[in-house]
């Protein structure tokens, strides 16, 4: 596949094309084949789509409850179910359409050898390019330790970077002191983007068992509340990122072709959608026109002349 050059929309990213700034999420849409089914729905709407989360070993998740919707997003432990990376390579790589649009895996682990051991799997495979998934909440090892300490992040990151020479995505925790610190290592370390941000970790309570709701007792808290947290740290790693020559997925709470705008003026060169997908499976499309349109009134001819145009004070 070739991105479209006629098209605003379409840029370069990591040295792929891309037809669309949109990214569809990791545990959004399953391995690729979920919203095909989806009458109206295309790959083709869509830059790349980022596969469930992806261990060595296959793993079972945490025990329900899973799911909890909040005010205004979603609360999720799902717990990297998934069938492990010789599944994922072996049976369900081969049913995807890579003419269609980027496909990325999403590397995870419980420790640095697992998630070398993964990045190595999928290096020998067709998957275009690799997020390493550093920030997980909803597990209790690996992610959420890894993630919050950015030496931590940028020790996975390296121990990737060895097993592959495609694309490396470092997804980064908002649940951290200083994201601007773990952004600096994880680019120093040889990561090539920057997914900004996954989900902040939170709870609910059943207050008639006075039980956690949700399983494993704390999840990731998703959807347009954490919208406003996910856009400034959006911004304030792009003066990183920036720095570097790194673009950056922005993602969190992205809903509307107004919300993929603020990200891209933010410093976003790419904007992830994802609780937004389980109430409007074909919202991409919307998204799309809207940015297109925008470009047009504004005198634009592609999208990557609104990265990170914020007028600030």
């Amino acid at each position: 596949m070739t991105a479209e050059t006629d098209t605003p929309l379409a840029f370069d990213f990591c040295g792929l094309p891309f037809a669309s700034p949109i990214v569809l999420l990791s545990g959004c849409v399953g391995f690729g084949e979920e919203y095909t089914r989806v009458a109206g729905f295309s790959n083709r709407d869509v830059g790349g789509i980022v596969l469930k989360g992806t261990t060595g070993a296959p793993r079972l998740g945490n025990p329900p409850h899973r799911i909890y919707e909040t005010a205004s997003g979603m609360l999720n432990a799902i717990g990297l179910q998934n069938p492990g990376v010789d599944v994922v390579v072996r049976e369900i790589l081969p049913t995807l359409d890579f003419s269609e649009t980027r496909f990325i895996a999403n590397v995870c682990g419980s420790t640095i050898d697992e998630y070398a051991e993964v990045t190595r799997r999928f290096d020998d495979s067709p998957i275009d390019a690799m997020e390493i998934n550093i920030s997980c909440p909803n597990v209790k090892e690996g992610g959420v330790q890894f993630g919050n300490y950015p030496e931590m992040s940028a020790r996975v990151v390296a121990a990737c970077r060895a097993e592959t020479a495609k694309p490396i995505i470092a997804k980064l925790s908002p649940n951290q002191t200083d994201i601007r610190e773990n952004a600096r290592l994880c680019i120093e370390a040889g990561a090539d983007a920057l997914a900004v941000i996954n989900t902040i970790t939170g709870m609910a309570i059943d207050v008639d068992s006075r039980r956690p709701v949700i399983g494993n007792v704390q999840g990731g808290l998703s959807g347009p509340a954490i919208k406003p947290i996910a856009l400034l740290k959006v911004f304030q790693v792009s003066e990183v990122a920036r720095r570097h020559g790194v673009p950056i997925i922005g993602q969190g709470g992205i809903h509307t072709a107004k919300d993929a705008l603020e990200f891209l003026i933010a410093g976003a060169s790419a904007v992830g959608v994802g609780t937004a997908l389980f109430y409007d499976p074909l919202l991409c499309r919307k998204i799309n026109t809207g940015i297109t349109a925008y470009l047009r009134q504004h005198g634009m001819g592609s999208v990557t002349e609104l990265v990170g145009s914020l007028n600030t004070p």
